[in-house]
């Protein structure tokens, strides 16, 4: 078959892989010259630790194997099995980790209660203030800047893979062919539109209803740490934004432990994940509201900082970048992803949320198989 990808994000690029792999040709189009969105705009999270269980707990699972399998073929994802420990500062946040121990599907999670000296044993580069850590074995991480990339040179090299930068597709041409905004139609067997969060002009006129919203978000990236940070790093702000920390113990959280103002304001918990070459990437925040803010706000960052410096014990390194994304979320919290058949042979697949870097490797797979590839 010739299928025809649509948005050449973490997202889009997981889909040409799935058909590539099962032997047809893919023609993939993107409107930037590059993704430029949430697919490099994110941690280079693969996230397990805080997935609802059920559907999307598997489908988390599933897309981790995928991108360790995927990782040794590709070495410049630079795919790390690194686990991750949230840590937390207070009575009330030992008492989520704890109850998260007793979670039917905490052995599958890789969950582990660490103590202060267990924490600083498995990751050196914490030495600040904390009571302990939930560990979570299965968590991992690959470098979000260069996996489009990296991700496409294997797939050219089949020889069944041409991409096409630079083409905003303006309409979609019965049902297997689509027209770009240099007037070129592109025939195939197959439509499949990952459009991120780019959700009006045509994803509009072929799904009006959509149920997803956009959401904003604010990172930043320091200079390299002069030593590794062995795990990614969550806060225990974190066990209020992950529904696989629901329960008593959270709720008695939420009552006895409000969040400072400005975390509060801007829906903040602190991730923190070490790049290839040494900083950190630091986040995040949630706007919802639209329009969003054309600027960056300070105040966000200057909490991130003071908490990560109280997590590692010493001053971050200097700041490099700071940076705003938008992501599509889908409103339907049972689903991990809204996929819909807009017609016949042409599948929109958006709305992944935070989970788009984790689990697209998995969404696609199940794309490829109900599609018919």
């Amino acid at each position: 078959m010739r299928v025809i990808v649509v948005g050449a994000g973490v997202l889009g690029t997981m889909h040409a892989w799935q058909a590539v792999e099962r032997g047809h040709e893919v023609v993939h189009l993107e409107r930037e010259s590059e993704a430029r969105g949430a697919s490099v705009r994110n941690f280079g999270l693969v996230w397990v630790s805080g997935r609802a269980g059920g559907e999307e707990l598997a489908t988390a699972q599933r897309a981790r194997d995928l991108w360790e399998r995927i990782g040794a073929r590709v070495p410049d994802l630079s795919f790390r099995a690194n686990g991750s420990i949230t840590l937390a500062r207070t009575e009330a946040e030992l008492a989520v980790a704890e109850e998260a121990l007793k979670l039917p599907d905490a052995e599958e999670r890789g969950y582990r209660l660490l103590t202060p000296t267990e924490v600083r044993q498995a990751n050196p580069a914490l030495r600040g203030a904390f009571l302990g850590g939930l560990a979570c074995t299965r968590d991992a991480a690959v470098e979000p800047r260069v996996a489009q990339p990296a991700l496409r040179a294997h797939l050219e090299a089949t020889g069944r893979y041409t991409f096409l930068p630079g083409r905003e597709v303006r309409g979609v041409i019965g049902e297997s062919a689509v027209r770009d905004d240099h007037g070129q139609v592109h025939h195939g067997d197959l439509v499949v539109l990952c459009t991120g969060a780019w959700l009006g002009g045509l994803v509009r006129e072929l799904a009006p209803e959509l149920p997803v919203r956009r959401v904003r978000l604010q990172m930043m990236q320091t200079d390299p740490l002069d030593e590794p940070l062995t795990t990614s790093v969550a806060d225990g702000d974190s066990f209020r934004y992950y529904p696989a920390f629901a329960g008593p113990a959270l709720e008695a959280l939420r009552a006895a432990q409000p969040q400072p103002p400005v975390a509060a304001e801007h829906r903040m918990q602190l991730l923190m994940v070490q790049r290839r070459d040494g900083g950190l990437t630091i986040g995040d925040t949630h706007e919802y509201d639209q329009p969003f803010g054309f600027d960056v706000v300070e105040d966000p960052y200057e909490h991130l900082t003071a908490v990560a410096e109280d997590l590692l014990g010493r001053p971050l390194p200097r700041i490099r970048r700071r940076w705003a994304g938008v992501y599509a979320q889908c409103l339907d919290t049972t689903r991990v992803v809204h996929r819909e058949r807009v017609r016949d042979g042409v599948w929109l697949v958006t709305g992944p949320g935070g989970r788009g870097m984790t689990c697209s490797p998995a969404i696609a797979e199940t794309t490829a198989d109900l599609a018919g590839l």
